[in-house]
């Protein structure tokens, strides 16, 4: 419609033109004198490099801070921009032969040998960009599944026992023979419920002790029963257990058949318990993770592998 009104509009001022009386002609306009020219100026050329310039850490792009993800570690000295990521590493130097790289949850650390300059440390960190952003990506996202998983410790509170989940019920008025609790039978599809000998006013920490106190009994008496249960079948002997509370290890072998086990482990089902207590009683035939242990752990767990991924992916609550 637009296209035919201005159609028509310009038939009738075409029509009408020769009879229009023409408009007078614009005056001419005085040129405008040129402004002289400025002598030229004299560029410095850029001064040299010092030592501190090629050893600082290179420089992010203004435009670049807008939209660049933040990797920062928290005790981070040097940076380094890998793609769309700005990763702040924390540096050390140390007695070693090669450059070492460790993605863990506080972020990236990196060790280098002191007689290896700070240019090739940079270098060799773009030449695992694509692993160290994976690597810290996925650290992102378990971390942000733990987060998602944190526990508010109160009456109702629901925290995974044996892959299930359990229910917690204040229940002050009950004994529960000095055992600190008790286990109810589901109801239903419903969860199960773990009623603790504990005021109805008591603080988040009170509730939480005591709920951990009950897990690590269950967990004690769990991991003794799996572990007399795969040693004979293994042809090992353990000799003690200890439970630990470690942040990033699930268990842990000595030569003289002492056995740690995280007792966090009890959130999980009983497969992958399974699979770190014969993980442990393997080490006390081979101390070490050739493809020889691996045979050992698949002679007793054949899922072994599967069992093991699913402990890496699987967000255990967290507890702080």
């Amino acid at each position: 419609m637009r296209g035919l009104l201005q159609f028509t509009m310009d038939l009738f001022e075409g029509l009408g033109s020769e009879f229009a009386p023409q408009p007078p002609a614009p005056p001419k306009r005085a040129k405008k004198p040129k402004p002289p020219a400025l002598p030229p100026v004299a560029v410095a050329p850029p001064a040299p490099l010092t030592q501190e310039d090629r050893d600082a850490p290179p420089a992010v792009p203004l435009s670049d801070t807008l939209t660049l993800a933040n990797l920062v570690h928290p005790q981070a000295t040097r940076e380094v921009v890998l793609g769309s990521a700005r990763v702040a590493y924390e540096f050390k130097r140390g007695k070693r032969k090669t450059i070492g790289f460790l993605v863990g949850a506080e972020g990236l650390s990196v060790r280098a040998p002191r007689w290896v300059a700070l240019r090739d440390v940079d270098a060799a960190i773009r030449e695992k960009a694509d692993w160290i952003l994976r690597k810290l990506t996925e650290t992102q996202q378990r971390h942000a599944r733990v987060e998602a998983t944190r526990i508010d410790w109160k009456d109702g509170a629901e925290f995974p026992f044996m892959g299930e989940p359990v229910v917690i019920q204040l229940d002050p008025k009950h004994g529960f023979a000095s055992v600190g609790g008790t286990l109810d039978a589901a109801e239903g599809d419903g969860p199960r419920t773990l009623r603790l000998a504990v005021a109805q006013n008591a603080e988040p920490s009170q509730i939480r002790d005591a709920a951990q106190a009950w897990l690590m009994r269950q967990a004690r008496r769990l991991f003794i029963e799996r572990l007399d249960h795969f040693a004979p079948r293994l042809g090992v002997s353990w000799q003690k257990l200890s439970l630990s509370n470690a942040a990033t290890r699930w268990g842990s072998a000595s030569a003289d058949g002492s056995i740690r086990l995280n007792w966090r482990l009890i959130h999980f089902g009983l497969p992958v318990i399974d699979y770190v207590v014969a993980h442990e009683l393997a080490h006390l035939r081979v101390m070490d993770h050739s493809h020889r242990f691996w045979e050992t752990v698949e002679s007793v767990v054949p899922d072994y592998d599967v069992l093991r991924q699913k402990l890496k992916d699987e967000a255990v609550p967290r507890w702080s």
